[in-house]
């Protein structure tokens, strides 16, 4: 395979798009035929340091390490949380003038088939059957690296909207962000991740938590996930923090049947002390990017809704979203549609006056430090629900 090729009714998420050509090595096929990729992201922490920290936007890698931005992102400025050259005050703020004056914006490269582009065109992701099952291979910048300070993921690309579970999002970055910032909310706590794809948030949890029940649909997605959590297993916190991928279809009307005992030899079913750790010990719930389409996001929140009513403890979910911007024919305007829903779920949520459970949403200023290498942009969002019972 030279490179990938795109169709009309597939996606490519920015994390990829982004990646250096270099970083993106095919494995092998999965079950469903698709082309697997290895990719591996660089964790900028101290690993002693996180586990003393826990302050509200605390940095718990201590000392600022530098690291270059992916390629094709057009903006050389500092990662947030990163040392800069730049002075911070507005008589030192090291920002670029045209000779009249006037403000000069580092844009981005235009697109490679833009024939009228300045400059050499952006690099073409061009996949490479770098190794066979089995082999252990990294790429240069990891070889430089502990393995303590490298998350390995295998995912597809360009898939159908159905499909996009198995790629890496930005929005999952941003969370896993959050988890390394706050080790104070997650030590030692039961965790329960919805949607979680490759699981790359449910690694990084499970490096300060003691269990990590990472949920999704499919059994062809799910053993992707879990070979993830195997070849991760190395992240574990000092205390052990566990993995666990199991199945949770958010469309089951009956939350009972979804996460409940099934049969043993099922794959990524639950076992009755599944369950009872569950509803006994969860705290935190977490679910990155995944409020796209607006019937699995209304299935969403009532999935967290009936969870948070069979669980012992109050608990809080931890959710992050990208505001996209898309034109619609319907409304001949640029619109977030997806994302609106999702804040309208929101509202709804906090404003339930009846029942056993209240609600309260706030948003969470992204001023933690970065630790994962990816494009921080504003449209990216994290929110947080405090879910207590009325008493």
């Amino acid at each position: 395979m030279d490179e990938v090729t795109f169709k009309s009714n597939t996606v490519l998420s920015d994390v990829h798009l982004y990646t250096p050509n270099q970083r993106h090595f095919m494995v092998r096929l999965n079950s469903m035929g698709q082309p697997v990729f290895l990719t591996q992201f660089r964790l900028l922490w101290n690993r002693d340091a996180q586990t003393d920290s826990g302050a509200e936007g605390g940095d718990p890698g201590g000392a600022c390490t530098p690291e270059s931005p992916p390629q094709g992102t057009g903006s050389p400025r500092s990662l947030p949380g990163s040392c800069s050259s730049d002075a911070a005050g507005p008589e030192g703020t090291g920002v670029q003038l045209d000779e009249d004056g006037d403000l000069d914006v580092v844009r981005r490269p235009r697109a490679a088939s833009d024939p009228d582009a300045p400059g050499p065109p952006r690099d073409k992701v061009h996949p490479v059957i770098l190794r066979q099952e089995g082999d252990d291979v990294l790429d240069d910048e990891a070889q430089g690296s502990r393995p303590q300070d490298v998350i390995r993921i295998e995912h597809t690309m360009a898939t159908p909207l159905e499909d996009v579970g198995k790629q890496v999002w930005r929005g999952a970055l941003l969370l896993a962000d959050y988890i390394l910032s706050q080790p104070a909310l997650f030590q030692g706590r039961t965790v329960l991740e919805l949607g979680a794809g490759m699981g790359l948030v449910s690694i990084v949890a499970a490096t300060v938590a003691r269990t990590v029940y990472c949920t999704d649909v499919g059994t062809d997605l799910l053993a992707m996930c879990q070979r993830n959590t195997t070849l991760n297993s190395h992240l574990a916190g000092p205390g052990g923090g566990v993995v666990k991928v199991r199945a949770l279809d958010w469309l089951d009307a009956d939350l009972c049947t979804a996460v409940s005992p099934t049969d043993p030899a099922a794959s990524f079913s639950w076992s009755e002390a599944d369950v009872a750790d569950l509803y006994e010990h969860t705290t935190v719930l977490l679910a990155a990017e995944v409020f796209y389409d607006d019937d699995l996001t209304d299935a969403l929140f009532r999935t967290l809704s009936g969870l948070a009513l069979k669980l012992k403890n109050a608990c809080t979910a931890v959710l992050s979203v990208e505001k996209r911007l898309n034109f619609t024919l319907r409304h001949l305007d640029v619109t977030c549609e997806a994302y609106d829903h999702f804040r309208s779920s929101l509202r709804r949520l906090e404003t339930l006056a009846d029942g056993p459970l209240r609600f309260v949403v706030e948003p969470v200023e992204a001023s933690f430090p970065q630790r994962l290498v990816y494009e921080r942009i504003r449209q990216l969002e994290l929110w947080k629900v405090l879910v207590e019972r009325v008493t």
